[in-house]
């Protein structure tokens, strides 16, 4: 969908004679080439000179004139079933041909004319009659042998020195495009997106709607003394479609459209990034009205300090930028877009009001958004009646634009895998909980010890789950190993929400640590498993995220801590904070862990007969829906002595 700008021959020949140069020294190659070839092939001709003075005459005429004393024949030579003649007083041969000719010579007497012939006569027989001399047959095999060895090396040295040449027209084509920005054009031949392609986020395109409005009618502001935005920054969490709604900007709009990863810019030379920035946006101004995006800006916009220096790399680049947005040509009539899902490294001159004016947030779609987008997904995709997006729009809570169009495209394989004309509600199952958790791994062959252990782990996360009032309600619960783990709960929220309040978050704790407390219940305190060992680590990074990031621990109520993600580290303790405050950190994940397995060990402990009826139901199905669930949770009460909150 893209082409590559800018086209490299025509900018070169602005810049210098670069592509003259490259054909000339290509066609001087092939000249000289050709002079080489033209030589060996003249030499290897003349090595035979003779053969091309050489006339065929008949073998009855050769016979002929040998018996006949006046026949001004000085030698026969016989090679094969060739004769060569020669004429007395000359050196030129005539060449006749017949098969066996050396019989013939022998029939007809000529060899035997001066047998038994001594002295005088033997010399006079000599001069009368021609001598007959015998070679062996040409070796043809050896002149091709002797061409090649002359005409190989030849063209070896020809093919290398001409290798070298084009290296070194290479290298200078390079050397002059170093500092050309690698951005890609798309024009008004190439296949536009528009908003129209992309589903939800309604207000990030209401935002971007004025941004187009700006582009196609500008006077209409300028009357009012408004000014076109200079930028427009796109943040938000990865695969949420930055992108895309910055190529429906300019899909709308119909302008040309500059893209480029904000990584293209670096280089280890110095000064090649601001190169590129001079000459992406000196392309973009030619085309104005014209839009340039950056994704991935923060590659080389991230915050500036004095431990840098104003010499790097990455600090010369950021500072053309910021030029280039807002310097003394501020009337160029390009609007520069950027993505980035670090808005927190971007270093605050850039995100001033006359450079990126206004920053859109793309958020994670909400239920009615990822319904739509999953509409978009599966149009044109053959899918039977029974298949529910609704109901998969609301197991998706959290899941990006880029993850929907995933489990459509697995839901679509999944279906041709298993030979169905069209994709079913099955097949949509499997491609959610394949792009959620992993592929189920059918090879896996558990004994019927580490079964029971599963079972009980699995039932142990939903009964807590379900009892807490503030958890939300299971969904599936499944002893099947799929990627990772060896089973799988589902706890599916009932709507989406913006936030999360400590009581959900500490049932989300307990929860978590009900697979691992119901093994110490069953098995024994000293018989528990690494079953629970990506439970623990969930637990641990939830929880410091309540300490350090959202104020919510027993101690430190109200205070939050220095994220790692600000780049300060100090000496001793290699964290943002001192060490004392990293002791206090960890006692305060300690104190939420320690309660989180006790509020679980409570809930089982007063529900074992509910823990022992999932797990044997389990071990029996391996996987219940939400449905097969009820009747057996329905059963489960929440104890009196359980601490709520």
């Amino acid at each position: 969908m893209a082409e590559n700008i800018p086209k490299k021959t025509n900018n070169r020949m602005k810049n210098g004679a670069q592509p003259n140069m490259s054909r000339s020294n290509m066609l001087r190659s092939v000249i000289f080439t050709f002079l080489l070839v033209c030589l060996a092939m003249f030499f290897i001709t003349n090595m035979n000179t003779d053969n091309a003075k050489k006339t065929e005459v008949p073998i009855s005429e050769v016979i002929q004139r040998a018996n006949d004393p006046d026949g001004n024949i000085a030698k026969i030579t016989v090679i094969g079933d060739t004769l060569d003649i020669t004429l007395k007083g000359k050196d030129v041969p005539t060449e006749t041909s017949r098969k066996d000719p050396s019989g013939t010579l022998y029939d007809q007497g000529l060899i035997n004319y001066c047998d038994g012939e001594t002295g005088e006569e033997l010399t006079k027989c000599e001069e009368t009659y021609p001598t007959i001399e015998y070679k062996e047959d040409v070796n043809v095999g050896g002149i091709v042998l002797d061409v090649a060895l002359t005409v190989l090396p030849i063209l070896a040295l020809v093919i290398f020195f001409s290798w070298m040449m084009r290296q070194a027209s290479s290298a200078n084509s390079q050397s002059l495009s170093f500092g050309k920005a690698r951005a890609q054009l798309y024009g008004p031949d190439k296949k536009k997106v528009t908003f129209k392609d992309v589903a939800g986020n309604e207000s990030a395109k209401q935002d971007l709607t004025e941004i187009v409005d700006f582009l196609k009618n500008p006077k209409k502001y300028e009357k009012l003394g408004a000014k076109i935005p200079r930028g427009v920054l796109l943040a938000g969490d990865p695969g949420t479609g930055k992108t895309l709604m910055a190529r429906a900007v300019a899909g709308e709009a119909d302008v040309p459209f500059f893209s480029i990863s904000g990584s293209e810019f670096a280089e280890m030379f110095v000064g090649v990034g601001a190169s590129r920035v001079r000459d992406l946006f000196s392309k973009a101004k030619k085309n104005a009205p014209s839009i340039i995006f950056i994704d991935e800006i923060d590659a080389v916009a991230h915050k500036r300090d004095a431990r840098g220096g104003a010499g790097r790399e990455d600090e010369q680049t950021l500072n053309q930028i910021l030029v280039e947005m807002d310097g003394f040509d501020n009337d160029s009539g390009v609007i520069v877009m950027a993505a980035t899902n670090r808005v927190d490294m971007l270093d605050k001159a850039l995100l001033r009001p006359g450079r990126f004016d206004r920053h859109v947030n793309v958020t994670l779609p909400e239920r009615k958004d990822r319904l739509e987008i999953l509409k978009v997904h599966f149009r044109g995709k053959p899918v039977e009646a029974d298949v529910d997006l609704e109901s998969l729009a609301k197991k998706t809570a959290g899941s990006s634009g880029a993850d929907l169009a995933n489990v459509a495209n697995e839901a679509a394989i999944t279906a041709a895998r298993e030979g169905h004309k069209a994709i079913s509600n099955a097949d949509v199952t499997e491609a959610f909980e394949r792009v959620a958790i992993g592929p189920e791994r059918k090879s896996k062959v558990m004994n019927e010890k580490e079964r029971k252990i599963t079972a009980y782990h699995e039932a142990g996360h939903a009964i807590v789950g379900h009892v807490l009032p503030d958890s939300d309600p299971v969904h599936k619960v499944t002893i099947i190993p799929r990627g990772q783990t060896g089973g799988v709960t589902w706890f599916l929220p009932p709507e989406d929400r913006s936030y999360k309040s400590i009581y959900e978050l500490k049932d989300i704790l307990a929860r978590a640590m009900g697979g691992r407390v119901a093994e110490k219940l069953i098995f024994g305190t000293d018989a528990v498993t690494t079953g629970a060992s990506s439970d623990l680590r969930n637990v641990a990074e939830l929880a410091k995220s309540m300490i350090v990031e959202e104020g919510m621990g027993k101690n430190t109520r109200n205070i939050v801590f220095p994220s790692e993600a600000t780049g300060y580290y100090t000496i001793t303790t290699g964290k943002p904070y001192s060490e004392k405050t990293a002791e206090l950190i960890d006692s305060e994940i300690k104190i939420l862990s320690d309660e989180a397995a006790k509020r679980a060990e409570e809930v089982l402990k007063a529900n074992k007969v509910v823990l022992d009826k999932l797990a044997e139901e389990l071990l029996k199905s391996e996987t219940l829906e939400e449905a097969e669930l009820a009747p057996i949770l329905k059963d489960a009460k929440l104890p009196t002595n359980v601490k709520l909150h």
